[in-house]
């Protein structure tokens, strides 16, 4: 195993004032010393590990929880596995890094994962089976497949997913450590799932579509935030809910112009087959909200708006209830996973007219037109009963690089999860 210390002195000797790393023999020293010390400490990580390093031993005292997993995200590899020794010895510290790494690596995974071998009901299956690793017998699941989708009333998710030979899934995850089937549901989370994304009619270009099996990227962060929490002892009960679907062209998939009657009585035009993400997850707030819970949070790589908005080192948040807006900003800066909101009101809800149905599912505009991600939040909050519960609704733009950069690997970054996972707690 590779040494690495910290200090926050300037690197000496021939690496030269400025330098981020400097060596010995078996070691590495991190020269943190900046405005920004954990983005630096994370760019170490990726440097070391870009070198070749697969394993390390972080030594001294002033690597504090916050710094070891800053150099993780960086250390981390995308297709490689590493090693890492962390250098807490405080149990209740180890055991935190632990499951966060466990939660972490599992999310990346998914992600990471090709669309042939990660498709919905793959999806379903490795949610659960990752959950009942965590939770065992707390853990109770329900899958809702192809054509029992359109049966029970969840047309978002099965139009969106109907033109794949490989079937739609609704998976809904019941945690309940009460042990009492008749406690209240506390807070329910959903995500979008869609495995892979072409478009649909709506064709994405190649340089759009090669990185599409990254679209259920929501799905595996609420999973992975729900896990998070109960490693770290959540007692109350919570609802997951998947909504997965791969979005493929075929003779019988979904069209423009199509209108679709949702179980709430809110009818869609289709304008856009690539805006399908909000359908599919429609039906899941509609599922949320029918539990009863008072608390909803929802996942999604929803929109490229957002991304023009905060760029790819914040996730963007939303929603109609102010101070849980802020709390969740609070916490996204405790666990370093940085979230801003932008704006969200229900007069929002009127920025995708339709002549044919209660609204459309975006606009004709490249990406949805100006605003395209609050647009897109007020499409999801007609699916809500925002009267009972509290909704947020983050738009994953952190969650996946398209290549590697200076701090992270290519593809899923995991950020989002323990932010998530704090709500929940």
């Amino acid at each position: 195993m590779l040494n690495v210390y910290l200090s926050n002195e300037e690197a000496n000797g021939p690496w030269g004032l400025n330098s981020l790393l400097s060596y010995e023999s078996d070691s590495a020293t991190v020269h943190y010393r900046s405005d920004f010390p954990l983005r630096r400490i994370q760019q170490a990580g990726r440097q070391i590990q870009s070198q070749g390093a697969l394993a390390v031993r972080l030594v001294g005292e002033d690597w504090n929880y916050e710094r070891q997993w800053a150099f993780y995200c960086g250390f981390a590899a995308t297709m490689v596995r590493v090693d890492i020794q962390w250098a807490s010895i405080d149990e209740d510290e180890l055991e935190l890094l632990n499951a966060r790494r466990q939660c972490s690596d599992w999310l990346r995974s998914m992600v990471n994962a090709t669309p042939e071998d990660m498709y919905p009901q793959k999806l379903a299956q490795e949610a659960v089976s990752f959950l009942k690793n965590i939770a065992g017998d707390k853990i109770h699941a329900e899958e809702i497949v192809g054509e029992e989708l359109l049966a029970d009333g969840w047309i978002g998710i099965h139009n969106v997913g109907r033109g794949s030979a490989r079937p739609p899934v609704m998976l809904t995850v019941d945690y309940n450590p009460t042990g009492d089937p008749k406690a209240p549901v506390s807070a329910c989370l959903v995500g979008k799932g869609i495995t892979f994304d072409s478009g649909g009619y709506s064709l994405k270009p190649s340089a759009g579509m090669v990185t599409m099996k990254c679209d259920m990227g929501g799905a595996a962060t609420v999973t992975a935030a729900l896990g998070y929490a109960i490693e770290q002892g959540l007692s109350q009960r919570v609802k997951l809910i998947l909504c997965c679907a791969e979005n493929l062209v075929s003779g019988n998939a979904y069209k423009l112009g199509d209108v679709l009657s949702y179980k709430n009585g809110v009818t869609v035009e289709i304008v856009n087959t690539d805006a399908e993400g909000r359908l599919v997850l429609a039906d899941g707030l509609i599922a949320a909200s029918e539990t009863g819970a008072p608390l909803i949070i929802d996942a999604a790589t929803l929109t490229g708006a957002a991304m023009v908005a905060v760029g790819s080192d914040y996730n963007a948040i939303f929603g109609l209830d102010k101070p849980l807006l802020q709390q969740a900003q609070q916490l996204s800066e405790l666990v370093n996973e940085p979230a801003w909101p932008l704006p969200l009101e229900k007069w929002h809800q009127e920025y995708c007219p339709s002549p044919y149905a209660d609204t459309a599912n975006s606009r004709v505009q490249k990406g949805g037109g100006m605003g395209g991600a609050s647009n897109a939040a007020a499409f999801l909050s007609r699916f809500v009963d925002t009267e009972n519960s509290r909704w947020i609704h983050f738009d994953l733009a952190a969650s996946f690089r398209d290549g590697a950069d200076p701090r992270w690997a290519a593809g899923a970054t995991g950020l989002g999860l323990a932010n998530i996972a704090g709500l929940l707690l």
